[in-house]
């Protein structure tokens, strides 16, 4: 099969070339892959609840159907993250060590329903999930964006607790809660849902507190998710040695993370990660967000990143926004990207939703990824399905045709494309 995507031109049957050219080859199989997946958000519900319910099952089906994206490794928010409809936690009563006053009954309204049309959907689903923001009444200023953990120990086994009931609450509801990663970008203050932990605070959380509270749950840790290195002023401190390679170093954290999660600046610490911790699990958490323009250019760049991260060692790819309306900013002001665009009502697939089809698609749970050699591979991502059939996709970001050969075949790509071959 031969399937290739052009801005003008979407998920066409590919054309065979007949001559050579860039000769590639497959080589050795390396780490295996968990899966694809898009995050769930209040803002994506609200935006596929303006559509029909027939064009919302329609976006819904696209997403998550074995035979389409086949999304199924997917991400939720612990309590608010920047496109939550405003800001909140599950427990905002203050001193409330025991969490008595704990509730999930903020996301049955929007949040779960949208995550459990996913998981109806998707048979081999599964779900991580992450915090913006402890409660107020557990950080050293009551206040969702900015700020830091206040680490006491009687606040530190009451967020553990937090966790727990979090795990316990979303697996009761349904949800295959396969991870939790205690902190979402623990490097940066931001305007929005934060809290800033270092290595060795996240370490002690996990080794001390929060690996006991889930050991019964069945649920995962993720030491994440990682925003750094950083390349501003948070260069000299937010270094992989500050990060995981500090956290490692606690024999007592180390027994609890099974996994560690990157997104934006942390893909300067894929290769120290890979060349370090070779039994991790490498997750990749979010993509870049863009502008909400969704453009082909901003497109190409994203499967430049999935490249990246498969090359040192991710065993997933989660895009960010799974749907918004057109122009609609996130709680801060911010427009990105998403999947599916929605405006007056009606929606557009766009493009960055097919590229992750491009390998959503046709890779299986439990594939490895392979090394690719040849002149055009820094352009290719490589896999090998459980049942033995290999899968190459490949991008044309030049602006004249190109032709591969692979296997003794010859495939013409098209100007700026994103290509899949299976063999």
């Amino acid at each position: 099969m031969f399937i290739s995507s052009t801005k003008n031109a979407m998920w066409q049957n590919g054309q065979k070339a007949d001559r050579s050219g860039y000769i590639l080859s497959f080589g050795e199989e390396k780490q295996s892959v968990r899966g694809f997946g898009c995050c769930f958000s209040e803002l994506s519900a609200l935006a596929l609840n303006e559509l029909s319910d027939e064009d919302k099952k329609r976006c819904l089906d696209e997403l998550f159907d074995s035979d389409k994206c086949n999304f199924n490794f997917c991400r939720t928010p612990i309590g608010a993250s920047d496109f939550a409809t405003d800001f909140y936690s599950y427990n905002e009563t203050d001193g409330d060590y025991e969490m008595k006053n704990f509730s999930i009954e903020r996301d049955e309204k929007l949040l779960l329903p949208l995550i459990l049309e996913g998981v109806k959907r998707q048979p081999e689903m599964q779900m991580f999930a992450s915090p913006w923001c402890p409660p107020l009444w557990l950080k050293t200023h009551k206040a969702y964006s900015y700020g830091v953990f206040n680490h006491t120990e009687e606040n530190l086994r009451a967020y553990a607790l937090y966790f727990k009931k979090y795990a316990e609450a979303y697996l009761k509801k349904g949800v295959p809660l396969k991870f939790i990663a205690p902190q979402n970008e623990p490097c940066s203050n931001q305007v929005f849902p934060s809290c800033v932990w270092n290595g060795k605070e996240m370490a002690n959380f996990i080794g001390g507190y929060l690996g006991e509270a889930l050991k019964d749950t069945g649920v995962d840790i993720i030491f994440g998710t990682i925003n750094g290195p950083e390349t501003d002023h948070r260069t000299l401190y937010t270094r992989f040695s500050n990060y995981l390679g500090v956290a490692m170093q606690n024999k007592e954290a180390r027994k609890y993370i099974k996994a560690v999660s990157y997104q934006w600046a942390g893909k300067y610490a894929l290769a120290n990660t890979y060349d370090d911790f070779p039994e991790l699990e490498i997750i990749q958490s979010e993509s870049e967000c863009g502008d909400g323009k969704c453009t082909w250019e901003y497109m190409m760049y994203i499967f430049e990143q999935m490249q990246t991260y498969f090359r040192f060692g991710a065993s997933s790819y989660v895009y960010w926004n799974l749907a918004l309306k057109k122009g609609q900013p996130s709680t801060w002001g911010w427009c990105q990207n998403a999947l599916f665009m929605v405006d007056n009502k009606k929606f557009e697939m766009t493009p960055e939703l097919y590229m992750m089809k491009h390998a959503s698609h046709f890779v299986k749970r439990g594939a490895r990824y392979m090394k690719i050699k040849g002149e055009f591979s820094s352009n290719c991502i490589a896999f090998k399905n459980p049942d033995g059939t290999k899968v190459l996709v490949v991008a044309n970001p030049y602006d004249n045709e190109q032709i591969i050969t692979l296997e003794n075949e010859s495939y013409l790509l098209a100007p700026r494309s994103i290509n899949t071959i299976t063999l």
